[in-house]
């Protein structure tokens, strides 16, 4: 059992305690602390943030209107399993703005940008090199993130962010595949030297390939964890 590290706490009217508990809750979720399928103790949690089970109950709503748990009558409630059947539509939807940002890209790109996504590249190979999966992670999320400030577009990137939850959940699980890291860097590269070229076209390419690795990571990751997935578009099996 994998034992939660303690929240940090926030400052003093920094967040109403309902949306820290949901922050955390959702980063423990999305980073796999709490896995698929594992229970949700209210008690517990309320325990762990030092809150009453009001605001508790409150973010754990709200990650369930999010997909992220699942409340169950007279069972229990739980965190999701990872929908199969909504993986495709997320990384399509992602596919078509992240696209779109790094078409709007070319016609902003400078030296000075070049040079700050070539900097977030660098994060990504100390963090391959030191197999820091979790820092890595961190760090791809920068380069594109980076290329939505670049774009003007940060607003698409927060979108993204909601449409990538499922999605991030899955990365994680792909970490331990035998060159996925040394992949990711590989196809952040192609847009780089794409935009370095000011060419759009390969750029849109090269990005389109990049994400698209992605699914042949997940048919694996199925195969070792059938247990965190499940197809929503079948009759339900129960939940352990």
């Amino acid at each position: 059992m994998t034992i939660p590290r303690k929240p940090e706490t926030a400052e003093p009217g920094a967040a109403s305690a309902s949306q820290r508990v949901y922050l955390d809750l959702r980063r423990r979720i999305l980073e796999l602390e709490m896995p698929p399928g594992s229970r949700v103790v209210e008690l517990e949690i309320a325990a762990l943030h030092g809150v009453s089970r009001t605001p508790v109950h409150e973010a754990v709503q709200r990650l369930a209107d999010e997909g992220l748990i699942d409340i169950v009558q007279r069972v229990g409630t739980f965190v999701s399993r990872i929908p199969v059947d909504e993986l495709e539509e997320a990384l399509l939807v992602r596919s078509a703005l992240e696209v779109a940002i790094v078409e709007k890209v070319v016609a902003r790109i400078d030296s000075h940008k070049l040079a700050l996504l070539d900097d977030v590249l660098e994060r990504e190979r100390r963090c391959l090199l030191a197999g820091d999966s979790q820092s890595f992670h961190e760090a791809d999320d920068a380069f594109h993130a980076t290329l939505a400030d670049i774009a003007g577009l940060p607003g698409v990137w927060r979108n993204i962010l909601q449409v990538k939850m499922q999605i991030d959940r899955v990365r994680r699980l792909t970490a331990p595949i035998e060159g996925r890291m040394a992949s990711t860097l590989e196809g952040h590269a192609e847009v780089l030297q794409a935009l370095n070229l000011g060419d759009a076209e390969l750029a849109k390419q090269a990005m389109r390939r990049h994400l698209d690795r992605l699914m042949p990571a997940i048919g694996i990751t199925r195969a070792f964890r059938p247990d965190y997935f499940v197809n929503r578009a079948l009759p339900a099996a129960g939940v352990a």
